[in-house]
């Protein structure tokens, strides 16, 4: 285990709850990698083992933003809950920072049900995962790998595979495009491999997506800002992403037997991904994936909610009235109805 410098000061985007408690931990990957996680359990803990939950997401975000958001409110309904900061990202160790990968990314998750499943206070066969934005195609993948986790939410996802092989809206689903994009890439490792990308646009052009605006709202100002996170500064590696236009999350995602809740924005620009993903895992095809698979075992444990008005962001931490974090805020997160789906299937 390597030694981690945590920082102990509470330094999340939103407030403690004061119907849980927090404490900082640690715990390893196969890879030798020592990931920095928030615990939250409730205080009001039922008697015998608790059901747990390991939370992970945005892709480009830390523990002390949405995920972090999601493991308390769970764990204020009752599950001790975990939100943890992926290799290369946050608190967590590995060099270079930032970097990401489809196989030690779907690795994070497996290694957050380990540590979960030895705490003496959790029922190991009372695990679910939630994974957010990027981390929803990560979570469904490790779902199809590993069978101890009893239950998915993959809210306001990206199948971050699809995206950087496909391009946004699979407008570069083709050979060409690919392979100049597998070009590019190839010369960017040659000149400067170090460089970063794919932060939040800042300043904010007038003519930008409304999109683009959504998460600049949310990463750039005190309503998500952090200092530790890619999506608030500079991204990371451009050439860290490299392997996932050539993986796909869902390949499997049809022989998921536990049960998924796929949550996603009614104006979300990511809803297509949603949909896409949930009709996969239960018909075995779906527009956009070029591979046709069985239809699903367990069709019936599988849900797909819209979330009435809501956009990619909203499901980020329930949306704000106004740009720049100000208003009242929205509370578009449906938080009773995801524990209600946890505490049937756990």
């Amino acid at each position: 285990m390597q030694n981690l410098e945590l920082t102990q000061e509470w330094d999340k985007v939103f407030p403690l709850s004061d119907k849980v408690t927090h404490r900082k931990v640690t715990f390893q990957t196969q890879y030798g990698l020592t990931l920095a996680a928030d615990l939250y359990t409730p205080k009001a803990a039922a008697e015998g083992k608790s059901a747990a939950i390991a939370v992970c997401g945005p892709f480009g975000a830390t523990k002390e933003q949405s995920s972090g958001l999601y493991a308390m409110r769970m764990a204020e309904r009752g599950f001790v809950a975990l939100a943890f900061d992926p290799s290369f990202t946050g608190e967590s160790s590995g060099e270079p920072r930032r970097t990401a990968s489809p196989d030690i990314n779907t690795e994070d998750f497996m290694a957050a049900v380990d540590f979960l499943s030895r705490q003496e206070n959790i029922d190991p066969e009372r695990i679910g995962i939630i994974g957010i934005c990027g981390w929803g195609g990560i979570a469904l993948n490790a779902a199809a790998a590993d069978t101890r986790i009893k239950a998915t939410v993959a809210s306001t996802m990206y199948d971050m595979t699809r995206v950087s092989g496909n391009g946004y809206f699979d407008s570069d689903d083709s050979e060409e495009a690919r392979h100049q994009a597998r070009e590019a890439m190839a010369r960017q490792r040659m000149s400067d491999p170090q460089a970063m990308a794919g932060g939040v646009v800042n300043p904010l052009p007038a003519d930008a997506p409304q999109f683009v605006k959504d998460y600049y709202d949310y990463y750039i100002t005190p309503r998500g800002y952090h200092k530790r996170s890619g999506n608030s500064n500079d991204g990371w590696r451009t050439i860290g992403t490299q392997a996932y236009a050539n993986a796909r999350f869902l390949y499997y995602a049809n022989e998921i037997r536990s049960a998924v809740l796929v949550m996603h924005g009614e104006k979300a620009h990511s809803r297509y991904f949603g949909e896409a993903a949930y009709h996969y895992m239960v018909d075995g095809k779906a527009e956009g994936y070029n591979v046709v698979g069985n239809p699903n075992p367990c069709p019936e444990n599988k849900q797909l909610l819209i979330i009435p008005d809501a956009t990619h962001c909203d499901l980020y931490d329930g949306g704000y009235t106004e740009l720049e974090g100000k208003g009242e805020p929205k509370n578009l997160i449906p938080w009773d109805k995801l524990a209600d789906f946890f505490a049937k299937n756990l």
